[in-house]
């Protein structure tokens, strides 16, 4: 639940309403993560509310309708504890479309890995480039300085394995091509075939 955690973590200051938990999240956290759906936020509050972690009082407003008011109780920051001084298990793999991409363009042979490649060489290229200058921008929010550093090294990772790609499903697509130029199996030569 690690936006549950963040929303205790944000109310470890001081409690808060839901719009001010929304700003104040999209404020640490900066715009690598993206906006935080209000609605989405409210279904935390009350999930945190039901479990004991948040309690909630009514702040009464004269013009205004009242609003809800939300504290960090002691369970919420005894599991905020828990929680923030864990270390982080990855737990879902690495499900990633470039792999499915790479599975394809493989199959087409070695000009459509090339292709794919360099395409997505410069895809990468153009992210680094904006990320720099986002880094620069938010130089002095620390939170949002160490999101901006992780989305860099993960970039610069992706571009590494791009090279490996291109070494490893190198052959696998040089073989792909053979078989298709020889009319071996594969979808594109089976197609050019002709009709019985």
């Amino acid at each position: 639940m690690p936006l549950h955690h963040a929303v205790l973590a944000l109310l470890t200051r001081r409690p808060n309403h839901g719009y001010e938990l929304k700003a104040r999240f999209e404020e640490a956290i900066g715009p690598q993560w993206g906006g935080l759906n209000i609605g989405h936020l409210y279904q935390i509050l009350e999930r945190l509310v039901r479990d004991g972690y948040v309690s909630r009082s009514q702040v009464a407003q004269a013009d205004r309708p009242d609003k809800n008011l939300y504290t960090l109780t002691e369970a919420g920051e005894a599991e905020l504890r828990s929680w923030a001084t864990t270390a982080w298990v990855r737990v879902g793999g690495f499900r990633d479309e470039l792999f499915l991409k790479l599975l394809g363009a493989s199959a087409l042979g070695p000009q459509a890995l090339t292709t794919l490649i360099e395409a997505q060489r410069r895809t990468y290229l153009s992210e680094l480039a904006g990320l720099a200058r986002q880094r620069r921008a938010h130089a002095d929010e620390p939170l949002v300085v160490v999101l901006i550093d992780a989305a860099i090294a993960h970039t610069k990772a992706d571009l590494g394995l791009l090279d490996s790609a291109a070494q490893h499903m190198g052959p696998l697509a040089a073989a792909q091509g053979e078989a298709e130029e020889t009319g071996g199996h594969g979808g594109t030569g089976a197609s050019r075939a002709e009709p019985a």
